[in-house]
C-alpha cells in the first residue's frame, strides 16, 4: 500500500501518508531513525511506482475518511530519491495541499529543489552544520558533501513560495550548545515559517537518547534568537484511521505503534497482537513498548 492513515501529526496536524519509496532506499542511515538502520543507502533518483497509481490510491482514501489537513509524503525511505516525485505532487494537489517531508541531502541538485517548489509545505532536515557531527548524526552515502547540500537548502528557500519548516534532532551524545547555536545562525538565513527542536520520542535506530529538558531549554532560548520555534518532545496524540487489519499494517510500516495504542484499536477489530506475530515485531524505548511492521 502506497497510503496509509490519516495519522495525528504535531507538525501537520490530521496527515494523510504517501509512501512513494520501497523500504529504507535512503540517503541516510540516521542514529535515531525510527525504521531502523538504511539497508539500501543510494543517492541514485530512480522510478519506483506508477504515478497514477498513487495518485488512485490517495484519491480513494481520500473519499474514505474526508479532508485532511495535508497529503503528506512521509515514506520509509528519502522522498526527493524517487524521479516521479514532481508529477506525483502535481498529481496530488488536485486532491488536497501537499506536504513533502525530506531529509535534505539531495537539494543540491536543481531537479529536486524543481519538484519541491510545487508542494505547499516542505520541511527540511538541519541536524548539523558541522562536517563531523553530520557524519555521525545522519551517516550519509560517501558521495554526498555537506557544503554543497547546506547551498542547496539556501538556493531552495530563496525560491519557495510556500510554508518552509524545519527540523532538528538533539542526540545527547552529539549536541552541544556551541552546535546548536551554528545551526542557528544558518537557520537564521534559511527563514523558515518554524524550527522545530525535537528528540526521539520512538525507539530509534541506535542505542541513542535525546538531550535532557534542560538542554532543550537553552537550546530553544538560543534558536528563538534567530528563527520562530517549537518543540517536538512528546509523542503524538490523537485518533489514528484504523478500521481495518490493512491499516494497521500500512501505518506500523512507517509509524511504529506503542503497545497500548496497537492494544486499542486491535480490540475494537476483534483481533489481538498475537493474531499479527508473524507481520509485526515489538521494540522497546525506555520503558514503553511498540511494535514495527516486519519487512
Amino acid at each position: 500500500m502506497h497510503v496509509f492513515g490519516p495519522v495525528p501529526s504535531r507538525r501537520l496536524r490530521r496527515s494523510l501518508g504517501v509512501n512513494n519509496i520501497p523500504f529504507k532506499y535512503c540517503s541516510y542511515s540516521c542514529i535515531y531513525c525510527q525504521l531502523g538502520r538504511t539497508d539500501k543507502l543510494t543517492v541514485e533518483r530512480r522510478e519506483f511506482f506508477d504515478p497514477q497509481l498513487i495518485f488512485k490510491e490517495v484519491r480513494r482514501r481520500v473519499g474514505e475518511v474526508g479532508e485532511v489537513d495535508y497529503i503528506s509524503f512521509v515514506p520509509d525511505g528519502e522522498p526527493t530519491l524517487d524521479a516521479n516525485l514532481g508529477v506525483e505532487i502535481e498529481l496530488l494537489k488536485e486532491l488536497g495541499r501537499v506536504a513533502v517531508i525530506t531529509n535534505s541531502s539531495l537539494l543540491f541538485r536543481e531537479d529536486v529543489r524543481a519538484d519541491l517548489l510545487e508542494a505547499d509545505l516542505v520541511s527540511l532536515k538541519v541536524d548539523a552544520v558541522e562536517e563531523e557531527a553530520w557524519r555521525k548524526i545522519n551517516r550519509p552515502h560517501r558521495s554526498l558533501n555537506l557544503e554543497k547540500i547546506l547551498d542547496g537548502m539556501l538556493r531552495f528557500a530563496e525560491e519557495y513560495t510556500g510554508i518552509l519548516i524545519t527540523e532538528t534532532m538533539l542526540i545527547d551524545s552529539c549536541a552541544t550548545l556551541e552546535s546548536v547555536e551554528k545551526i542557528a545562525e544558518f537557520l537564521g538565513m534559511l527563514k523558515p515559517h518554524t524550527a522545530y527542536l525535537a528528540i526521539p520520542t520512538r525507539p530509534p535506530a541506535e542505542k541513542v537518547r535525546g538531550v535532557s529538558m534542560d538542554f532543550i531549554l537553552e537550546a530553544k532560548q538560543i534558536f528563538d534568537k534567530y528563527v520562530n520555534t517549537e518543540l517536538l518532545i512528546e509523542a503524538e496524540s490523537g485518533e489514528f484511521a484504523i478500521k481495518s487489519r490493512e491499516d494497521v499494517l500500512s501505518i506500523a510500516s512507517v509509524h511504529p505503534l506503542r503497545e497500548d495504542v496497537l492494544a486499542g484499536y486491535l480490540k475494537k477489530l476483534n483481533l489481538r497482537i498475537e493474531d499479527l506475530a508473524d507481520e509485526l515485531e515489538k521494540v522497546e524505548f525506555g520503558s514503553v513498548k511498540y511494535y514495527r511492521r516486519k519487512i
